[in-house]
């Protein structure tokens, strides 16, 4: 069969898969986390000019994976860049780009999430992606931003089949707006405290009076703990938690934070702000375990701090925000970070993959009865 054929077919099984319905996430149920609004679709594309795009690759009885790709606006991002901090909360991982991001304080490409593996398929994608578009004829360096985590429970992840296809596809469909989440893009594959995790995404909007400015956390959950659920010991009340009778397997895996923000913060109080990103994960249980891979990419979108890869003067001016001023958006950060994290769970169904291996769903009736005994009185009827 012609290759492009055959790359045409997994496209259309990779959209068919994106098209699927979607389970109710933390809000629908009635369920709170913090005390801050959310923006508009509860998605880290309230930050405004971000753009996600995904891409399902499930195939078979092995294979699940994908590409999740988030775009900090919808231009040139090498030739417009972004501010940009990196938080390594454990290093157990395989983050592309982020000794760069480091040392110049901005990203250059999308930031693509995927498995493990196929970190330098994804890599080279942001190359080609990058080198192809016009006004970068003569770039003759980039910085590709890939995070990971290891999905090769339900994958087969030794056989890489992620191809650049898939991470172009990704990016050429990346738009704003809602966010499916769950079993989907670089999430297809993932589990979280035991059960199937996946894509989630939350955000947090601050008020008039501290500058009304977005931040978005978008998340690839894969990884281990104890799980609490606004507050609720769920993992304990379902006796399924890291070393448990029931549950006594490694809590290692993987989390991958993208936080997004429209407040005009440069890139040391951006690293500052991904710090803070961690302490929403350990809210929902997480425990950074030893072969954790748990990052926080972190950026600013506001239009006056991006810098000009053409500006050849000496100096910059602008405006940002000042210290004082960044305890609103730490609270939001830690807040959206452990919605989306939870919602991640919520929104996941069970999948059945590679070895017959079969990872359950978060048992939503069950959860939502231990939140009503918890205080929380949920409002989906059961």
């Amino acid at each position: 069969m012609n290759k492009h054929l055959v790359m045409i077919l997994i496209l259309c099984l990779s959209w068919s898969v994106n098209g699927l319905s979607q389970k109710k996430i933390l809000r629908d149920h009635g369920i709170r986390v913090g005390v801050l609004p959310t923006g508009e679709n509860n998605a880290i594309t309230d930050a405004e000019g971000v753009e996600v795009g995904q891409v399902t690759i499930m195939r078979g009885d092995s294979i699940r994976t994908g590409v999740t790709a988030i775009l900090p606006h919808g231009g040139n991002i090498f030739q417009d860049k972004v501010p940009a901090a990196v938080h390594v909360g454990n290093g157990f991982g395989k983050l592309a780009g982020v000794t760069q991001i480091r040392e110049l304080g901005t990203i250059e490409t999308p930031v693509a999430l995927t498995n493990t593996l196929s970190v330098p398929v994804a890599a080279n994608a942001l190359i080609d992606y990058t080198l192809s578009l016009e006004g970068n004829e003569q770039v003759r360096s980039v910085n590709p931003v890939v995070g990971e985590t290891n999905d090769g429970w339900l994958n087969d992840i030794r056989g890489r089949h992620v191809e650049e296809e898939h991470v172009l596809e990704a990016i050429e469909n990346a738009r704003g707006g809602n966010i499916e989440q769950g079993v989907v893009g670089a999430g297809t594959g993932t589990i979280c405290f035991g059960f199937k995790g996946g894509i989630g995404t939350s955000s947090r909007k601050l008020p008039g009076k501290a500058g009304g400015y977005t931040v978005g956390v978008l998340v690839q959950s894969n990884f281990g703990g104890v799980l609490s659920v606004a507050g609720a010991p769920v993992g304990k009340e379902l006796d399924r938690y890291y070393m448990s009778d029931r549950l006594n397997d490694s809590p290692d895996g993987s989390c991958m934070i993208v936080v997004a923000t429209d407040a005009p913060v440069g890139s040391r109080n951006l690293e500052r702000l991904a710090q803070r990103a961690m302490l929403g994960l350990a809210r929902t249980g997480g425990i950074s375990s030893n072969g954790s891979g748990d990052y926080v990419v972190a950026f600013s979108t506001h239009e006056k701090v991006r810098i000009s890869y053409r500006d050849d003067t000496n100096y910059r001016s602008v405006k940002l925000l000042r210290n004082d001023a960044m305890s609103p958006l730490f609270m939001a950060v830690i807040e959206a970070t452990e919605e989306a994290i939870l919602n991640s769970l919520f929104a996941a169904t069970t999948v059945t993959g590679r070895n017959g291996h079969t990872t359950e769903e978060l048992p939503e009736d069950k959860v939502l009865e231990i939140l009503d005994r918890y205080g929380m009185k949920t409002t989906t009827a059961r």
